[in-house]
């Protein structure tokens, strides 16, 4: 995760390091647990994609059972882990929840960045 595309993020930074660089760069938030087996299946997926896109889109990841997080799952309207979002100026642009594979998730972010 040293390379910035992949980061942790919580209640406190949430405005300024995914709303506000969604509109620099798109933003996947992946709102995870650590006792959600498919949130645990799903990661080498997302790191995978992200290292494919190179700098195209974000990861941020919220795990929910920290801290004052599961505030933002609420705000978001997250009812079950996984729940990945695709931020971009701000605003949502799609989700999914539940593990997906690797060619799964490139072919749903084509399809949403392609506006």
């Amino acid at each position: 995760m040293g390379d910035g595309l992949i980061f942790n993020v919580d209640l406190e930074d949430f405005e300024q390091r995914v709303i506000k660089s969604s509109h620099t760069t798109p933003v996947l938030v992946d709102f995870w647990a650590d006792w959600c087996a498919p949130c645990h299946a799903v990661a080498p997926h997302l790191a995978k994609v992200i290292g494919d896109f190179a700098g195209r889109v974000r990861l941020a990841k919220v795990e929910v059972d920290e801290g004052e997080n599961m505030k933002l799952a609420g705000r978001y309207q997250v009812r079950g882990f996984p729940t990945v979002m695709l931020l971009r100026d701000g605003d949502e642009l799609a989700r999914f929840s539940g593990a997906r594979p690797a060619h799964w998730i490139e072919q749903w972010l084509d399809e949403h960045l392609a506006g």
